[in-house]
């Protein structure tokens, strides 16, 4: 039912130029290579599922730019370079694309995603917890006074129609 009318060498040269649009729509690539939209969109989405850590090829992706690299891949990208020389840095760096800041960016994310809640941070979160349960211990009492209220009423009216009809 598919026809593959475009060699592998175009597909992968409109991979580079959707990547590397800019502003563009991915409508105006697919516009400026005389092609459909749908299928250069269903292009890069396989593309981005191919470059996925534990895809087919699991490796990091070359022609991505660092903003498209998924936490996966950014945390496979730091455990390549940990132990790297300078020299060996800046040279992956190129490879890939990068900047070594961008690398520094990412470890600094992941550590402060898993570093431990200041103790400020634990004291505020218990300071809101026991408002909060002294705000549902009012909230209760203050239903059940609504509710004894609302009874009085109801019995101060049946008192008084009872009244009424013994004085007829």
């Amino acid at each position: 039912m598919t026809t593959n009318r475009h060699s592998t060498e175009f597909q992968e040269q409109a991979l580079s130029k959707a990547r590397q649009r800019g502003t563009r729509s991915v409508q105006d690539v697919a516009d400026d290579l005389n092609m459909s939209v749908g299928t250069l969109r269903k292009w890069i989405s396989k593309s981005n599922r191919k470059h996925e850590v534990g895809g087919p090829a699991a490796q990091l992706p070359d022609d991505l730019p660092a903003q498209s690299w998924s936490p996966a891949q950014r945390l496979l990208a730091l455990n390549q370079t940990h132990a790297m020389t300078p020299a060996q840095l800046h040279a992956w760096c190129r490879e890939k694309g990068l900047f070594e800041h961008q690398l520094k960016a990412w470890g600094e994310a992941f550590c402060s995603a898993t570093a431990p809640e200041s103790r400020q941070a634990k004291t505020a979160l218990r300071e809101l917890q026991v408002k909060h349960e002294g705000l549902q211990r009012e909230l209760r009492r203050k239903e059940k006074a609504l509710a004894e209220a609302a009874a009085l009423l109801v019995l101060q009216k049946k008192f008084q129609a009872l009244w009424e009809d013994e004085e007829k």
